[in-house]
């Protein structure tokens, strides 16, 4: 079924819990102050979209498309992102919330993640290669058998990462960050 093709539009201050998203491929459109939250946005497409200060807690985006979206300030509480369509898929997340939500087995290569909360975030078998975490606050996210090479944490915090489940060559640490690389082995550093 081919959906309708809506393009340079800009959707401010909508509540789309009450007035519904229309079905569609959108592109090169900006969703400001928005409630979607709960919506369900499965098998619509986005491609070249900014969400900014956005609700989107709980979205149901089963093969919903992500290409080149950027969301800022946005909340993503729940977020299923492992049941999105993964062909073409890449975002950029700057001071959003996402805590709680999943990355599961997703190819994330060289994406963003700048001063975001990632509580209790899995991103267990993602492939995040030369991405960063920059100022990300990642309490209780897993990182199990993930690809972590080349990915910078120099500035992130509250992590805890097993160098025996995960390939971390050529990943970037802070002095003070090595610590979440020691955290299984129960040792004290002072």
């Amino acid at each position: 079924m081919n959906l309708p093709a809506i393009e340079d539009r800009e959707f401010e201050n909508i509540d789309f819990t009450k007035n519904a998203l229309t079905r569609g491929n959108y592109e090169n459109c900006t969703f400001a102050n928005c409630n979607l939250s709960r919506v369900h946005l499965g098998n619509f497409g986005f491609t070249e979209c900014k969400f900014m200060d956005c609700d989107l807690s709980m979205a149901h985006i089963k093969q919903a498309t992500f290409n080149d979206v950027g969301f800022e300030r946005c909340k993503m509480l729940g977020l299923r992102f492992d049941l999105c369509n993964d062909f073409l898929l890449s975002f950029q997340f700057k001071e959003c919330t996402l805590s709680l939500s999943s990355f599961y087995g997703l190819t994330l290569k060289k994406s963003r993640f700048v001063k975001c909360k990632l509580l209790e975030v899995d991103f267990t078998e993602t492939d995040l290669t030369s991405g960063a975490f920059d100022g990300c606050d990642l309490q209780r996210a897993v990182f199990d058998r993930s690809n972590l090479e080349k990915v910078d944490f120099r500035t992130a915090h509250n992590f805890s990462i097993d160098p025996e489940r995960n390939k971390l060559r050529r990943a970037k640490f802070s002095r003070d960050g090595v610590v979440g690389l020691l955290e299984k082995y129960d040792i004290v550093v002072e």
